[in-house]
């Protein structure tokens, strides 16, 4: 008997991965990466894994003119004090007849994750509402554990390159080979609407996206326009799609830019 409660007590052996949790048209683990050490203790990293089938996609936190953003649940994790989920920059994709914005192929959530206690293990336990679309969206699950190391070290090249794609935060004006350079509102047309600036490296793609201060505004996808200063690209969208009783005044919009392998977002107040 003392020998099975002294098993029992054990951990499960750390690895970097989780098995994978497949359907038919996805797949969703956990992957894990060595610790970072910060002023208020140690950090885990680790990332949630989502691998489609082709020609199948998925959601960035705001899905664009349709479909459904993944809910990433780890309120059954053991010694989790917090988790951070991270969302690379996304890409814009036609969706019917409009245009949505997620993730082709594959994508990696980068997660922070900081224990309760540093000294115990931290197991991450995962449970994943998301959506998957070709010509239909069908809303899928996943589910996954891990036990973090702070150690692990196999997934650290995968997981530093979907870091890498997380959006850096600048104010709006701030310098870089990609920047928002300016932004603000123009009622010419006799609709408000909201004209921005991206200044990015020459002969790179850029796109621009924008979100409302709470889920329930559904503001437009920019669309590029004319009008730009050299070595930049505007971009304009309505002032629209805001909730029933929600005022523009003083309301917070986060613009995200793209071009390439980076990505920035700034923070532009509607005053």
């Amino acid at each position: 008997m003392v020998l099975v409660m002294t098993v029992a007590a054990v951990p499960a052996f750390a690895t970097d991965v989780s098995p994978w949790d497949n359907d038919t048209r996805s797949a969703v683990r956990l992957i894990g990466a060595s610790a970072v050490r910060e002023s208020a203790g140690p950090v885990l990293r680790g990332g949630v894994e989502i691998k489609l089938q082709p020609g199948w996609k998925t959601y960035w936190r705001y899905p664009g003119d349709a479909g459904v953003p993944p809910v990433f649940d780890f309120a059954d994790s053991d010694n989790v004090k917090s988790v951070t989920v991270q969302w690379p920059a996304p890409v814009r994709f036609a969706d019917g007849g409009g245009n949505s914005i997620g993730y082709k192929n594959a994508v990696i959530f980068p997660l922070r994750v900081v224990p309760q206690d540093a000294a115990k293990p931290v197991m991450l336990r995962l449970k994943l509402d998301y959506a998957v679309c070709d010509k239909l969206c069908i809303p899928a699950k996943g589910k996954a554990d891990l036990l973090l190391s702070k150690s692990a070290g196999s997934q650290d090249a995968a997981l530093k390159t979907a870091e890498a794609r997380v959006p850096k935060v600048q104010a709006i004006g701030g310098g870089g080979a990609l920047t928002i350079r300016k932004a603000w509102r123009d009622n010419a047309s006799g609709k408000p609407q909201i004209v921005v600036e991206v200044a990015a490296t020459p002969g790179t793609e850029v796109d621009l996206f924008a979100e409302g201060p709470t889920p329930d505004w559904a503001l437009p996808l920019p669309s590029p326009v004319a009008g730009a200063a050299a070595g930049s690209k505007r971009f304009a969208f309505e002032l629209d799609g805001l909730p029933s009783g929600a005022k523009p005044e003083g309301a917070s919009v986060k613009l995200t830019a793209t071009a390439g392998s980076e990505a920035v977002e700034a923070v532009f107040r509607l005053d």
